[in-house]
């Protein structure tokens, strides 16, 4: 079978996965509002290409946190890569080393930090942080980390309690025995009892006090979180709904984008995940103020389709993608993408 696009590789993945595990990628909170939203909300965006720019050379590259990436797209950080391939969170941080770009290793995986640096030594990482009512689980992993080498820790707020994922419910699912989660807690998901609820504002300056490492905070969504965020410190944002898997009737991602932009006025790094499936979003995003942009469910999907070489076959179509999106748009390297290339659209 060709792969064509991303979403060949998801009707893959629906396909071949176990019914329990493909609800549990694709599970929005409530009714999917914000889940399909994600998606939707990126055909409301036009283009506005220019012409006669001498694209006969692209460059694709950009720098986030002051380290170069072949192209704006990273791994977001999503849980229990075994469940998708054997290999599990080992293959994603190849193909993602292989590429040359960002993987954020979320705390729900299904392989140890320790495996995953010894698979991909050289690889460019952030590890995404949930903070624990016990703060020295958190304490202990946050060294962990920083002493493997990964460059940031990436701060899940949108977490304080879990969002309601109906299917998830009527499958009972559970992260099956033969497996464990080897960063974070023994038990699946996010148990209301392990997870701090009472994080606030203040729990940033108790983080920055532990670890050298930048801070990126996961989950803003509005101009008011965004300036608070820095205020108080972190060196990066990532606009973000969790996939659309938290609160439902929350805005798309890229809708939110612009306002944190606008606010942030470049003090920090803004970056975005949620609904990306083409180099055409992937442009779209970068034209509205995002610096990067990073994947979720595709890297999934990649995953259950060949492992590490799926998940490369999978950052190599969005790559050329969004290489042919950027030339026929007239631009030339991603400097030059900024937002007079888009407009909203009426439908």
């Amino acid at each position: 079978m060709a792969m064509v696009c991303l979403t060949d590789f998801e009707e893959y993945a629906k396909e071949h996965l176990s019914k329990a595990t493909w609800d549990y990628y694709a599970a929005g909170a409530d009714e999917c509002c914000t889940r399909d939203d994600n998606l939707q909300a990126y055909k409301r965006i036009r283009l506005r290409p220019r012409f006669l720019r001498d694209v006969s050379l692209s460059d694709i590259r950009t720098t986030i946190q002051g380290t170069e990436i072949s192209f704006p797209v990273g791994i977001a950080p999503t849980a229990f890569h075994r469940l998708a391939c054997h290999d599990g969170e080992v293959a994603t941080a190849r193909a993602a080393e292989a590429f040359n770009t960002c993987y954020i290793t979320s705390t729900y995986s299904t392989c140890s930090v320790e495996e995953i640096v010894a698979a991909a030594p050289n690889g460019y990482r952030w590890f995404q942080l949930y903070v624990y009512r016990d703060r020295k689980v958190s304490e202990q992993i946050v060294h962990r980390v920083e002493a493997l080498g990964y460059k940031a820790l990436v701060l899940t707020v949108d977490v304080p309690y879990t969002g309601k994922r109906r299917d998830d419910i009527r499958n009972q699912f559970k992260l099956p025995p033969h497996l464990r989660n080897t960063a974070g807690p023994e038990e699946y998901g996010i148990p209301a009892n392990t997870l701090d609820p009472s994080i606030s504002w203040k729990d940033l300056h108790w983080l920055q006090s532990i670890t050298r490492l930048p801070i990126i905070i996961k989950g803003i969504l509005t101009k008011e979180d965004a300036e608070l965020a820095v205020e108080h410190g972190v060196q990066g944002i990532i606009v973000s709904n969790h996939g659309g898997r938290q609160l439902d009737g929350s805005p798309a991602s890229i809708d939110a984008l612009s306002e944190i932009v606008d606010t942030v006025q470049g003090r920090v790094e803004i970056y975005l995940d949620g609904g990306i499936r083409t180099g055409n979003d992937v442009l779209k995003a970068l034209a509205l103020g995002a610096k990067c942009v990073f994947i979720g469910r595709p890297a999934v999907w990649g995953l259950a389709y060949k492992g590490e070489e799926g998940l490369k076959e999978v950052l190599q179509i969005l790559s050329a993608e969004f290489c042919l999106s950027m030339a026929l748009s007239g631009c030339r390297n991603v400097r030059e993408i900024n937002r007079n290339l888009v407009q909203l659209s009426k439908l």
